[in-house]
C-alpha cells in the first residue's frame, strides 16, 4: 500500500487519519475570525466558483437584491389590505354566490363583516386595517397588489406555486434559486441566498421552501439557526486554529478535487467543496454581519426590539437589511408553521400575529430607505392564499375564516416598484380577484424582470427539456406597477 495520503482512496485516509472525519468535517467548514489567507482585498466575484460569479443580464436591472417576507398561512385580506363596505353591510346574511371551500364540514355561508376599522393613509390614501399601525405609516413607498389569484385553496399546492411555479409539483428550484443560477453571487465571503428560519420550528412545507430543486445545491437557501450561535461550530478547535487549519483545508480540497476529477458531473461533490471556499470566507464575514450589537438604539428600537413581541422577529428583520448591505441577493424570512392560518378565534388570533409582524416590516422598509438601500432591494410581504368572505364555524369569538386561493392581497416596495398605490381589486365581498389578476407566475416575472432577466430566457436544462421558473405558463410582466424610468 502506497503511503502517499494522496494515492490512498479519500475514504481509506479519513478512516485512519489521527484528525478523524468529525475534525474535517467541522473544524475546516467554517474558521475563526482573522485566519483569512494573506492578500490583497478581493473583489466582487473574484476568484468565486464560475457558477456564482456575477453574470450579466438580459436587460438594466432595476433591482439587485430582495427580501421576502414570507407569511405563513395565509393573512386575510379582507381584515388587513381589502376593505369591504358590502361585507360588512351584509354581516350575517347568507352569501349567495358560489364558495371554494377548503373543509366542507366546517363550511358556513354566512358572511362575516371584519371586526377592525379601515382608514385611508398618507398621501395616496391607501386604506389599511387598524391592525397594522405601523404599516399604515409606509403607505406611500408600498404598491398593495389585491388581486392574487392562485386558484387553489390548499397551503402546499399554493406555496410553491409561488416558490416553484408550478402548483403542488415538488423538486423545483424556488425563486431564489433562479436568481443565483442566473445572477451569481456578489459577495465572496457570504452566501447569495441565505434563509432566517423562526423559533417556533420550520414553516409548511418545510426545506421544500428554499430547495434548489432539479439545480445543483450550491443554489439552495443557506439556512441560518434561530437563535444564537446562528452558525454552529464558527469557531475550531484552540489545536486546528491558524497554519494548521489552513493546511488541513489545502489538502481536504486536493482530495476532493481529485475524487471530482474521476467522478466528473457529481453536483453534491461540487457544491461541497464550493461550499468549503465559501466557509473559509465567512470566519470573519458571517460574525461581523450576524452581529446586531453595533447598531444603534435608535435602529433597535425601530424594529421593536425593546418590545417582547416584536423582538424576535424585528431581530430577523434587521439582520436581513444588514446581510442585503452586504451583498447578499435574496434573504428570506420564514414563520413557524402557519400562524396566518386563522380558521378560528379570528379576533384573537389575528391581532397577535399582527403584533409580532407588523412593526420590523415596516421598519425594514423605512431603513432601508434612509439608508438608501430601498431603491434597488425589494422587499415582498405576504402569504400563499387569503381567507374567505365567509365565517367557519358560528358567528361568535371562536369565528374564524377558510383558505381562499381565489382572491387575496400582498404588497410589494423598493427595487423599482411604484409606491403608494393599490393594483387589482377582488369582488364585492373579496372572494375572487376580479380585475387585473395576478398569479404567482406574474409575481415572478416581475420580479425577474426588475433583476433584469427575461423569464423566457432564464433556462436551465433538466429531466431532458429547457426548464424555466415559470414553466413557459403564460405570465406577463405586471408593468402598472413598475416605477416609470
Amino acid at each position: 500500500m502506497s503511503t502517499d495520503p494522496l494515492n490512498s482512496s479519500r475514504r481509506a485516509f479519513l478512516a485512519n487519519s489521527a484528525f478523524g472525519v468529525g475534525s474535517f468535517a467541522l473544524a475546516h467548514l467554517l474558521g475563526q475570525d482573522g485566519l483569512l489567507l494573506a492578500g490583497e482585498p478581493k473583489k466582487p466575484g473574484e476568484n468565486l466558483p464560475l457558477d456564482l460569479k456575477p453574470k450579466a443580464t438580459h436587460f438594466a436591472p432595476r433591482a439587485n437584491a430582495m427580501i421576502s417576507l414570507f407569511m405563513h398561512g395565509g393573512p386575510s385580506h379582507v381584515d388587513l389590505f381589502d376593505p369591504k363596505p358590502e361585507l360588512s353591510k351584509h354581516h350575517g346574511t347568507e352569501y349567495g354566490g358560489d364558495v371554494v371551500f377548503s373543509f366542507v364540514n366546517r363550511a358556513s355561508k354566512k358572511l362575516f363583516g371584519s371586526p377592525w376599522k379601515f382608514a385611508r393613509h398618507g398621501a395616496c390614501g391607501t386604506e389599511v386595517s387598524e391592525l397594522l399601525p405601523a404599516t399604515a405609516g409606509i403607505v406611500d413607498d408600498l404598491c398593495v397588489v389585491r388581486s392574487m389569484h392562485t386558484g387553489h385553496n390548499g397551503h402546499e399546492v399554493s406555496i410553491r406555486f409561488f416558490h416553484g411555479g408550478i402548483a403542488g409539483i415538488t423538486g423545483r428550484p424556488t425563486m431564489g434559486s433562479w436568481l443565483v443560477y442566473g445572477l451569481g453571487s456578489e459577495s465572496h465571503e457570504l452566501p447569495a441566498y441565505m434563509v432566517l428560519s423562526d423559533p417556533g420550528g420550520p414553516p409548511v412545507d418545510g426545506t421544500l421552501n428554499w430547495s434548489s430543486g432539479f439545480m445543483p445545491p450550491l443554489y439552495q437557501g443557506t439556512v441560518l439557526r434561530p437563535q444564537e450561535p446562528r452558525i454552529l461550530n464558527l469557531d475550531p478547535p484552540p489545536q486546528l486554529r491558524g497554519r494548521l487549519q489552513q493546511q488541513n483545508l489545502t489538502f481536504l480540497d486536493q482530495l476532493n478535487r481529485r475524487h471530482l476529477a474521476q467522478h466528473p458531473g457529481e453536483a453534491d461533490l461540487e457544491a461541497r467543496i464550493q461550499s468549503y471556499e465559501l466557509a473559509a470566507s465567512m470566519q470573519t464575514a458571517a460574525k461581523e454581519a450576524l452581529d446586531i450589537t453595533g447598531e444603534p438604539p435608535s435602529i433597535r428600537r425601530l424594529y421593536g426590539l425593546d418590545h417582547d413581541e416584536t423582538r424576535e422577529y424585528g431581530t430577523r428583520c434587521l439582520i436581513a437589511r444588514r446581510l442585503v448591505e452586504r451583498g447578499v441577493r435574496f434573504v428570506q424570512l420564514f414563520l413557524g408553521g402557519q400562524p396566518w392560518d386563522t380558521h378560528n378565534s379570528l379576533r384573537s388570533s389575528l391581532p397577535a400575529i399582527c403584533r409580532r409582524t407588523d412593526r420590523p416590516a415596516a421598519a425594514l422598509v423605512m431603513d432601508l430607505k434612509q439608508r438608501g438601500l430601498l431603491d434597488t432591494t425589494i422587499v415582498h410581504w405576504g402569504g400563499e392564499i387569503g381567507r374567505l368572505p365567509v365565517s367557519e364555524g358560528n358567528l361568535d369569538d371562536k369565528a374564524g375564516r377558510d383558505h381562499n386561493g381565489q382572491g387575496f392581497s400582498i404588497w410589494l416596495a423598493g427595487g423599482g416598484i411604484k409606491g403608494g398605490m393599490t393594483f387589482g381589486s377582488t369582488d364585492e365581498v373579496g372572494h375572487r380577484a376580479a380585475d387585473n389578476v395576478v398569479t404567482p407566475n406574474d409575481f415572478q416575472a416581475t420580479i425577474l424582470h426588475l433583476f433584469g432577466l427575461d423569464h423566457n430566457r432564464l433556462i436551465y436544462h433538466a429531466n431532458g427539456r429547457e426548464q424555466r421558473l415559470t414553466d413557459g405558463r403564460p405570465s406577463r410582466v405586471v408593468k402598472e406597477i413598475l416605477r416609470k424610468i
